[in-house]
């Protein structure tokens, strides 16, 4: 399973941006599709965590935010972010739990600028 996040860019502050990840290979067994934040010099967090019928999960620091969603059709996951903040800054990765692989693919990550 190959990811492929895009739709980063540089916004400022109150903003808002739409990423998506898109899924290629052999897909079927994806399950949990999640989106990290990784900013400057730091541990890389989950922000996102949706299940395959569709039900997400945030971090407290993004809720009432971001909203993740997914199509399954498409083995595509998009986060869209509103009201962006400073804080927000840095490269957001996708993640997917693979069953048949018994493991978690990464994609290279988008990154996400907000600026004063």
């Amino acid at each position: 399973v190959q990811l492929v996040e895009s739709g980063g860019g540089l916004v400022q502050v109150g903003g808002s941006l739409n990423l998506s990840c898109t899924a290629s290979g052999t897909t079927r067994g994806i399950t949990r599709m999640s989106w990290y934040h990784q900013a400057p010099g730091k541990q890389r967090d989950l922000v996102a965590a949706i299940t395959r019928a569709g039900k997400a999960d945030y971090a407290d620091s993004v809720r009432g935010r971001f909203t993740a969603s997914r199509d399954n059709a498409k083995s595509t996951l998009y986060l869209q972010m509103k009201n962006l903040k400073l804080e927000d800054t840095g490269v957001y990765y996708c993640n997917a739990a693979d069953v048949y692989s018994g493991g978690r693919h990464w994609g290279r990550g988008t990154q996400v600028t907000v600026s004063s």
